[in-house]
């Protein structure tokens, strides 16, 4: 990450500005920076760079790496120039070009793991068994899917985020993806009306779990122990839906961590809930971005092909 951060001589040792630069991206961020721009120097880059070496560099990996993965090794070759105060690179025309080029020559559809819908969580949940584990999961797959959740907002929600209230339950989502700067944002899970109630599974859960204040929702389960200081990972999210997906008989390779959200957002469009609505729920901060959850759940709403 000190390919990025620029903190001057002259910078009074009282003044921690190094400290609070860092502290403007995510760890995760900051990662993927520094892996992106080892990959640029490793090849031959340098930083400041004209535009026709980056240009070389996306040519030498077009038929090599992904285009998202292009366009995000731009992204932190670009900030590595501007924190150091060089002119960017990736804005000159023959750079743009070169990625146009490519994105006609190798773009295709992103693969997108398959949206778990509503009918689906139905018959997954009938297969989960009254044990600790059981327990947990239907708590995980219910509250993942009803408060759009991505994985690591769920597997980093301790039990003091949580509120029951006469409705239901109130989330306070402290940090997420979107929120880097923690400001928060509340999330309403209302109560089933109907056998299924993700409000009483996640009630259910934390008295069969004893956890409470800051302690983690979320814990592992081996042989029926609850570790508790073991904090469920966001790779065993994705486990936990693969394993219920192929109990449930669907195919487990089409489902990922993702598809609890993708699925609420795809459900709620394919019952008439309005986008702003579904907006709420899954933070999205416009329709643009909800476009294609949308649309795939509104293929068959009003088709015109159905005509017969």
């Amino acid at each position: 990450m000190n390919e990025l951060l620029l903190v001057s001589n002259d910078t009074p040792p009282s003044v921690n500005l190094k400290h609070y630069i860092e502290n403007a991206l995510s760890d995760s961020t900051r990662r993927a920076y520094r892996l992106d721009l080892e990959h640029y120097r490793a090849w031959g880059g340098n930083i400041p760079a004209s535009p026709e070496q980056i240009a070389a560099y996306l040519a030498t990996h077009a038929n090599t790496l992904a285009i998202a993965t292009l366009q995000r090794r731009l992204v932190s070759i670009a900030k590595a120039h501007t924190m150091r105060g060089h002119p960017d690179p990736v804005k000159s025309d023959l750079v743009k070009l070169a990625m146009r080029g490519i994105r006609r020559a190798h773009g295709r559809p992103q693969d997108q793991a398959s949206p778990l819908l509503k009918e689906d969580l139905t018959v997954m949940l009938s297969h989960i068994s009254d044990t600790t584990k059981g327990k947990r999961d239907q708590a995980l797959l219910l509250l993942g899917f009803c408060g759009a959740f991505r994985r690591s907002e769920l597997v980093a929600l301790k039990c003091s985020d949580l509120e029951f209230v006469s409705q239901g339950m109130i989330i306070t989502l402290t940090r997420s993806k979107t929120d880097q700067t923690g400001q928060g944002r509340k999330i309403g899970i209302p109560k089933g009306r109907g056998r299924i109630c993700p409000v009483q599974a996640v009630h259910d859960w934390i008295m069969h779990s004893g956890a409470h204040g800051n302690a983690p929702l979320f814990r592992s389960v081996t042989k029926g122990n609850i570790i508790s200081e073991a904090v469920l990972s966001d790779r065993a999210v994705a486990d936990i839906i693969k394993q219920y997906a192929m109990k449930a008989g669907l195919n487990p390779e089409r489902y990922s961590g993702h598809s609890l959200r993708a699925g609420l957002a795809t459900s709620a469009a394919q019952h008439g809930i309005s986008s702003w609505k579904i907006r709420a729920q899954t933070g999205h901060k416009s329709d643009a971005m909800l476009a294609r959850y949308i649309r795939e759940g509104d293929l068959f709403a009003n088709n015109a092909a159905n005509l017969f």
